[in-house]
């Protein structure tokens, strides 16, 4: 019988580099990843920056042997809490997986893990038209980011470099 595991990547393992590089050319494919293909040269970029980067915290989903979701997540650090935090930064389920407890199981790990490094809270980026995605987090406790009812909903701005 199959079951849901969660494998915490260790990048210095090149058969969790390869399902890593997999997962995240599937997502990049999916239409929430902009319907693309990552060229070799970011493939390769990918996975030594990942492994560089002194921060990054990866949880695979297996469904019995078969890769079902990825979180690639980052640790960063709120001033005012003092505390580390955990944003997520990359989210997949493959999508023969969906709606099967894996996206759900995928946020407990990571943060079970944010807890045992005593973080603030969890935060992540969603397209606000990704409505699967919005009611997953919503039914996790992910809600607009706040910090002063006053000054509004706390929003998410980018400048390409």
């Amino acid at each position: 019988m199959n079951s849901l595991r969660m494998v915490e990547i260790d990048l210095k393992n090149s058969e969790h580099r390869t399902i890593v590089l997999d997962l995240v050319c599937q997502f990049a494919r999916a239409i929430m990843g902009a319907e693309q293909e990552l060229s070799s040269a970011k493939q390769e970029a990918l996975i030594t920056g990942l492994a560089k980067h002194p921060t990054t915290l990866i949880f695979v989903a297996f469904y019995g042997e078969a890769p079902a979701g990825i979180a690639i997540s980052f640790l960063g650090f709120s001033t005012f809490a003092a505390q580390p935090l955990v944003n997520i930064h990359d989210f997949y389920v493959v999508e023969s997986m969906r709606r099967q407890g894996v996206g759900r199981a995928l946020l407990e790990a990571v943060e079970t893990k944010a807890r045992a490094l005593n973080c603030c809270k969890l935060t992540l980026e969603v397209e606000e038209h990704n409505q699967r995605a919005l009611s997953l987090y919503h039914r996790f406790g992910f809600d607009s980011g706040q910090y002063d009812a006053k000054a509004g909903t706390v929003l998410f701005r980018q400048k390409k470099l």
